[in-house]
C-alpha cells in the first residue's frame, strides 16, 4: 500500500514536472500581466485610456437601468408650450407669484424649488417709469402720485413674488461666479469656525449672483445650481454642499430635500450635532447628515462632498423617470387635483433656446433640472452610487484571484476551452461589477481586470500559435502516418511529451502476411492485383490505427509490420494488440468472401504477436528514416507470424503478450526454439474475449491442455485417444491433425527420456 503510495506520488511529482517545463514561459509572462494590472489598480502607474474607458464602461452601465418614475418628484417645466402661452422668458415675477400660489396653494406642493435665480429687479410693470414722471415731468398733475402710491403693491411685481413666497416651502436657486457677489445668500449650513478652525474640502467660489434680498428673506431657503462637467464635457456628479467663503451651503438638490424633510440642520458626517474628528482629519466626509425630526438621515459623500449623479432614463418629459407638467397648465389650472399633493416641485425649462440642456452620460440634451431630481431621488432613496474606500481592495481581490487563476489555467487549456474560459471570465467580472452597482450601490473600476482577461487570452492564443501549433504540426507531421488521428490529436496537447529519439520501451509488435501471395499475384492481372491489395491493405491499416490505436510501422510487400504502446504509451498495449489481431482475421474473413464474389483468389492472413522490451525511434540512414522498432521481441514476433503456417491457425502469440492480455481464451500452440534464440518460448492462439468465446469453447481448451501434457508426458496412447476425439469433434482444426501427425512419428522414433518438449525451428 505504501509502496504504491510513493509510485502515486512520484509519477505526480514526474507529471508536475513536465508540466512546468512546458507552461513555465506563459505562466511568468501570465503573471507578469497580473502584477502590471495589480499595480495600476494600486496607482503606482496609471493610463489615461484604460481610466477613459471605465468612464465610458460606467456610462454604459448607467443607461443599462430601467427608468421607473418616482411620483414624489415632479418637473414643472417652463417648455415651448409655456413660451407660447405666457410668453418669452423670463417671465414678470407676478406670474411666478402665481405659479407659486397655485403650486403652494392650490395644489399644495411639499416642497418646491426653482432652478432659476433673480438676482435683478423685476421693472417689466412700468412702475418706476411712471414714478420717475410723477416725481418729474407730471409733478403738477393732480392726484397722479397719491394714485400711484394705490397702485404700487399691484405693480411691484419682486413684492407680489416676495409675499408669494413668504410662509412657503420655497427653495430658490443661485449661480456660483468668481468675482463677484451679488445678491443675497441665505444661511450657511455650517461654517469652518463650526468645525472647529479646520477645513473640508468642497468645490466653491470667490464669488456668487444670488437672488434680491428681499426675495431671499421671503424664500425658507435657497441652494446653488451650479454643477461642473468632467473634462470630456459631461456632468457625472454634483456636490451635495458647496463652499463659499468661510461657509459652507447646500446645493438646490440638498436644500431642497432638506426643506421636504423638514430637516432642522445639516451637518458633515457626525452624530449629536457635531462633526466626526475622522471625517476631518484629511480634509473629507464620509457623509452628510440630515437632522429632523425622524432623526438622522445620513447620505454618503464622496471625496470633495460629491455624489454621483444616477441618471434615469434618457431625460426630458418622454424619459420616463420623472413626470414633467407645463409650467402654462399649471398657471391655468388645468392640473388634475392631487398630482401635485405631498410632492416635491422643481421648477425649470427644457426650453432649447433657454440655454439648460447639458451633457450627460445617457443624452447630449440632458435638463439640468433633471440632474437635481435625480439626485434628490438618491437623497430620499438613501441610495447613492458611490466608490466606498474598500472599493480599491475590492478591485485588487478581483484581478489577483481572475488573473492568477487564468494566468495559470490558460496555458493548459485547448483553444475551445481558453475561449470559454476567457469567455466565463469577462462575465464574471462584468457580473460581478453589474451586482455591485445595482445592488450593492458600489461603482466599481473594471477595465482593467477586462483588459488583463484580454491579454492573458492573447498571450496564449499567439503562444500556442507561434509556438504550439508549430509543434503540434511538425508532430502530425512525423507521426501522422503511423498513428491514429485521435492519437496525433492527443499527441499534440503535448508535442514536448513526445519525440522520434531512440528509446528502450516495454511494446507489442505485431506481423501480418498473406498466405500464398506468390499465387495470388500470378492469377490476378496488374489492376486487379493493385486493387486487391489496396483493399486488404487499407482494411487491415484501419483495423490497426482506428479500432485500437496502434502504430503503423511499415508495409512490406503484402506483409504489414504494426506496434503497440509508442509514440503514446498504453499500459494495455498487449491486450489492444490481440484485440486487434482477432479484428484483422475477422476483416480478412469478409473480403475473403467479397473477393470470391467476384471471382478473386481466397485471402487467408497469418498473424504473429510478441511484448517486450524493444528500441523504438527514428531510424535509417541519411537517405531515408523511419519511425520504427528493433530488437529480439521483434524478431520473435515475425518468427511467430511464419510460425503460423506450420500450426495452421491464424494468430501465433508469445507468452509475454499472453501473460499480459488477460480477458481472451487461450490455447497454447507449443514450446518452441526459433531460429537465433537459445531460449525456448511457449507460443499461443488467441480464441477471442473470454466473455464472448462460450461454454463450448472452454472445455475444448480444457481437454486439449490435458492432451498436450499427456504429450509431453510421452504418454502417446492417452494423448492420441484425446487429441483423436478433439479433432473428431473439430474436424476443422488443423492443430489436431498435426499433433496425431506427430504422435505417430514420436511412437515410431521416441524422442528419449531427456526430451523436453520443445519443437525447434532452423529457419525464419
Amino acid at each position: 500500500m505504501a509502496g504504491r503510495f510513493v509510485r502515486a506520488c512520484a509519477a505526480l511529482r514526474r507529471q508536475l514536472a513536465r508540466r512546468f517545463a512546458r507552461y513555465w514561459a506563459r505562466w511568468t509572462l501570465g503573471l507578469a500581466l497580473v502584477l502590471a494590472a495589480l499595480l495600476y489598480t494600486m496607482g503606482v502607474w496609471s493610463s489615461d485610456a484604460i481610466a477613459r474607458q471605465d468612464t465610458v464602461v460606467g456610462d454604459m452601465r448607467m443607461r443599462l437601468d430601467t427608468p421607473v418614475r418616482d411620483p414624489r418628484i415632479v418637473i414643472v417645466d417652463i417648455d415651448t408650450k409655456s413660451l407660447a402661452e405666457v410668453g418669452r422668458f423670463p417671465w414678470s415675477r407676478d406670474k411666478l407669484a402665481r405659479l407659486v400660489d397655485r403650486l403652494a396653494g392650490q395644489y399644495r406642493a411639499a416642497a418646491i424649488g426653482f432652478d432659476i435665480s433673480f438676482p435683478e429687479p423685476d421693472t417689466s410693470s412700468g412702475y418706476a417709469v411712471l414714478d420717475g414722471l410723477a416725481r418729474g415731468e407730471l409733478r403738477d398733475v393732480p392726484d397722479l402720485q397719491r394714485r400711484l402710491r394705490a397702485l404700487q403693491p399691484a405693480l411691484d411685481y419682486d413684492g407680489l413674488f416676495a409675499r408669494a413666497l413668504s410662509g412657503r416651502p420655497v427653495v430658490l436657486g443661485y449661480n456660483l461666479a468668481s468675482g463677484i457677489a451679488k445678491g443675497a445668500l441665505p444661511a450657511p449650513a455650517f461654517t469652518v469656525a463650526d468645525l472647529g478652525g479646520r477645513e473640508l474640502v468642497a468645490y466653491g467660489a470667490d464669488g456668487y449672483e444670488a437672488n434680491l434680498a428681499r426675495l431671499q428673506g421671503a424664500a425658507r431657503t435657497a441652494g446653488s445650481f451650479t454643477v461642473e462637467a468632467d473634462a470630456d464635457g459631461l456632468v457625472r456628479s454634483s456636490s451635495l454642499l458647496q463652499r463659499i467663503g468661510d461657509g459652507y451651503y447646500p446645493t438646490l438638490a440638498l436644500a431642497t430635500a432638506a426643506v421636504y424633510l423638514k430637516t432642522e440642520r445639516i451637518l458633515p458626517y457626525g452624530g449629536a450635532g457635531a462633526a466626526s474628528d475622522a471625517a476631518l482629519a484629511s480634509g473629507g466626509a464620509e457623509a452628510i447628515s440630515l437632522f429632523g425630526p425622524d432623526g438622522e438621515r445620513r447620505i454618503p459623500a464622496g471625496y470633495g462632498l460629491l455624489a454621483q449623479v444616477q441618471f434615469r432614463g434618457s431625460g426630458g418629459p418622454q424619459g420616463g423617470a420623472f413626470r414633467y407638467l407645463s409650467a402654462a397648465d399649471v398657471l391655468a389650472g388645468r392640473v388634475a387635483a392631487g398630482v401635485l399633493e405631498g410632492t416635491i416641485v422643481l421648477v425649470g425649462t427644457t426650453a432649447p433656446g433657454l440655454m439648460d440642456l447639458r451633457a450627460t452620460p445617457v443624452s447630449a440634451t440632458y435638463p439640468g433640472v433633471e440632474v437635481h431630481a435625480n439626485v434628490i431621488k438618491s437623497i430620499l432613496d438613501g441610495r447613492f452610487k458611490s466608490r466606498p474606500d474598500y472599493a480599491l481592495a475590492l478591485e485588487m481581490v478581483q484581478v489577483l484571484l481572475v488573473g492568477a487563476v487564468l494566468a495559470l489555467l490558460l496555458p493548459a487549456l485547448g483553444p475551445l476551452a481558453a475561449v470559454l474560459a476567457a469567455a466565463g471570465a469577462f462575465a464574471l467580472v462584468a457580473g460581478f461589477n453589474l451586482y455591485m452597482y445595482r445592488v450593492q450601490d458600489i461603482a466599481l473600476d473594471m477595465v482593467a481586470c477586462l483588459l488583463l482577461v484580454a491579454l492573458l487570452f492573447v498571450l496564449n492564443l499567439a503562444w500556442g500559435w507561434l509556438f504550439e501549433f508549430r509543434k503540434g504540426r511538425a508532430l502530425v507531421a512525423r507521426f501522422g502516418e503511423y498513428v491514429a488521428p485521435e492519437l496525433v490529436a492527443q499527441m499534440a496537447e503535448d508535442p514536448q511529451a513526445y519525440s522520434m529519439e531512440g528509446e528502450s520501451r516495454e511494446l507489442s509488435v505485431m506481423f501480418v502476411d498473406v498466405r500464398g501471395f506468390t499465387t495470388i499475384s500470378e492469377g490476378l492481372g496488374p489492376k486487379e492485383l493493385r486493387e486487391y491489395i489496396n483493399l486488404y491493405l487499407t482494411a487491415m491499416s484501419e483495423d490497426i490505427r482506428a479500432s485500437h490505436q496502434g502504430t503503423l510501422d511499415k508495409y512490406i510487400g503484402d506483409a504489414v509490420m504494426a506496434f503497440w504502446g509508442a509514440p503514446v504509451a498504453f499500459p494495455d498495449h498487449a491486450s489492444r494488440a490481440v484485440a486487434t489481431a482477432l479484428l484483422m482475421q475477422a476483416s480478412a474473413a469478409r473480403l475473403d468472401a467479397q473477393f470470391r464474389a467476384r471471382g478473386w483468389p481466397a485471402l487467408a492472413i497469418g498473424i504473429g504477436v510478441n511484448s517486450g522490451p524493444m528500441h523504438v525511434g527514428d531510424m535509417g540512414s541519411a537517405i531515408r528514416r523511419a519511425y520504427t522498432v528493433m530488437g529480439d521481441a521483434v524478431n520473435l514476433g515475425a518468427r511467430l507470424e511464419g510460425i503460423t503456417k506450420v500450426y495452421g491457425v491464424g494468430i501465433a502469440v508469445g507468452a509475454a503478450t499472453r501473460a499480459q492480455a488477460p480477458g481472451f481464451a487461450w490455447r497454447e500452440l507449443d514450446r518452441v526454439r526459433v531460429k537465433g534464440k537459445n531460449a525456448p518460448v511457449a507460443i499461443y492462439e488467441p480464441l477471442g474475449r473470454l466473455d464472448a468465446v462460450g461454454q463450448a469453447v472452454l472445455d475444448e481448451l480444457r481437454d486439449w491442455d490435458a492432451a498436450l501434457a499427456l504429450v509431453r508426458a510421452q504418454d502417446w496412447d492417452a494423448a492420441a485417444a484425446r487429441i483423436a476425439a478433439l479433432a473428431q469433434a473439430r474436424p476443422g482444426v488443423a492443430l489436431y491433425r498435426l499433433y496425431l501427425a506427430r504422435i505417430a512419428r514420436w511412437r515410431a522414433e521416441p524422442p528419449g527420456a531427456g526430451w523436453d518438449g520443445v519443437t525447434t525451428f532452423d529457419t525464419k
